[in-house]
């Protein structure tokens, strides 16, 4: 049986990323933040005929790059971000001989929860 994903996560394995997930899902929420900040910034400059180049725009685009690394992480890892703003990720894992996800949430102490690959969140079922 052909498997979508060829990274698959045992729970402990899944377990031991959290500390850094959380971390890099904190910078990435902090970068959204200031990216968007600082695209409003850029179109008001814009908008009143000013010079948009500068420090502004060179953070912006330091942001931008630091955000995509953090991003390309996740991808080489195949680890799914679902929905940043609330840290909800999903591990690629083998149970019951199914490939399915283990599904955690930034504000959940562990990984207690699974889905199919393509029923989401609202699938969500307990790990025994």
């Amino acid at each position: 049986m052909a498997h979508k994903f060829q990274k698959h996560y045992s729970r402990d394995q899944a377990r031991a990323l959290l500390p850094r997930l959380r971390e890099d899902l904190k910078r990435l929420n902090s970068l959204r933040h200031r990216i968007t900040h600082l695209e409003q910034r850029i179109g008001q400059w814009l908008k009143e005929g000013q010079d948009a180049g500068g420090p502004g725009v060179n953070e912006c685009v330091r942001s931008l790059i630091e955000m995509r690394r953090l991003l390309m992480e996740f991808h080489r890892r195949e680890i799914q971000i679902k929905d940043l703003e609330r840290g909800l990720i999903d591990f690629p894992t083998i149970l019951g001989g199914r490939e399915v996800f283990l599904c955690w949430e930034m504000d959940e102490a562990d990984i207690e929860y699974w889905h199919e690959l393509d029923s989401g969140y609202a699938g969500r079922e307990r790990l025994t």
